[in-house]
């Protein structure tokens, strides 16, 4: 008997990170994030080598678990609105429960404290803020109603757990040398908004056949069109603060020449999805943004390291 319902909970749970957070793609896209916060700071402070990986393990670990403590904040506060229109998500139909995501979502915060106490205490100011901030998002700021009603302002104040995720990711390097936050860190956390900015655009812009009941989407909200052209507006505001934020180490050509190929096809995925709006062309704007997310954290923080080491490479 108990091996059978061993083998039932591991199957749930397989079942839910596979559909509400898949770790393979989010674990990639989230290393690649936390990563090259942690490099830029120290291209930033003028370092010569490569990150510790106490730095990256705190830095990843930590984004990693904010990334799935917003997932389950989302599934307490859509619970009612899920079991209404989209009973089919694991909690809605009894595969997990409320309680047991709480639980996860409680031992998560528990690593992340030891991992900042373990690395440098300074660390948990910034992690306290980054909580306090994720735990106003689940209570939808005390205005539900309103700010739901507001597209926009619910999309902007929702993505700023990005650039704290984000600040906290760089201060895992700059706070443990003892430092202040370097110059040019602004530029690499409007990045961060931004593309948030764009991926929420991306996967909530759908052809016709694809809206949901219930469900806000932009293509929906504002017309396929309007969505179309924020989302691509998203990714060109987003190269123009990578390039400013790469001219801190002398990488905005190089950054300007990766992020402009892609700017340019997304223009044209854009410009597809709106002349013909169905599945297919709809879920390129979103596989295109985790994309771009990749490339411009690599521009910022991968490339910029390979160059450096292949000129002192003999």
């Amino acid at each position: 008997m108990k091996a059978w319902t061993d083998r039932w909970t591991n199957q749930r749970w397989w079942i839910y990170q596979r559909e509400r957070f898949p770790l393979l793609a989010h674990g990639l896209l989230i290393a690649v994030f936390s990563a090259s916060a942690v490099s830029f700071s120290r291209l930033l402070r003028g370092a010569t080598d490569l990150p510790t990986w106490p730095s990256l393990l705190v830095a990843g670990l930590t984004s990693l678990g904010i990334f799935l403590q917003l997932r389950i904040a989302d599934e307490f506060k859509d619970f009612d609105e899920d079991s209404r229109y989209r009973p089919y998500r694991p909690v809605p139909r009894g595969l997990v429960q409320l309680r047991e995501l709480g639980w996860i979502g409680a031992f998560t915060a528990l690593l992340q404290l030891g991992l900042a106490l373990w690395w440098s205490a300074r660390l948990v100011p910034l992690l306290l803020v980054t909580w306090a901030y994720l735990a106003l998002m689940t209570r939808e700021f005390f205005v539900r109603d309103w700010i739901r009603e507001q597209p926009i302002t619910y999309l902007w104040t929702h993505m700023l757990i990005l650039p704290l995720t984000d600040l906290y990711a760089t201060a895992c390097d700059w706070v443990v040398a003892g430092n202040t936050p370097p110059t040019g860190l602004g530029w690499f956390i409007a990045v961060s908004f931004f593309n948030g900015i764009g991926l929420e655009i991306g996967r909530k812009t759908r052809a016709p056949g694809d809206e949901e009941e219930g469900v806000r989407t932009y293509s929906r909200l504002w017309g396929r069109g309007t969505a179309a052209a924020a989302w691509w507006g998203a990714l060109a505001v987003t190269a123009g603060c990578a390039v400013a934020a790469s001219a801190a180490f002398n990488g905005q050509k190089m950054t300007l020449l990766i992020l402009g190929g892609l700017l340019a096809i997304a223009g044209l995925l854009a410009a597809r999805f709106v002349v013909r709006p169905v599945h297919a062309t709809a879920r390129w704007l979103e596989h295109f943004s985790g994309l771009w997310t990749l490339a411009t954290y690599l521009s910022l923080g991968a490339v910029p390291w390979l160059s450096r080491l292949s000129r002192h490479t003999p």
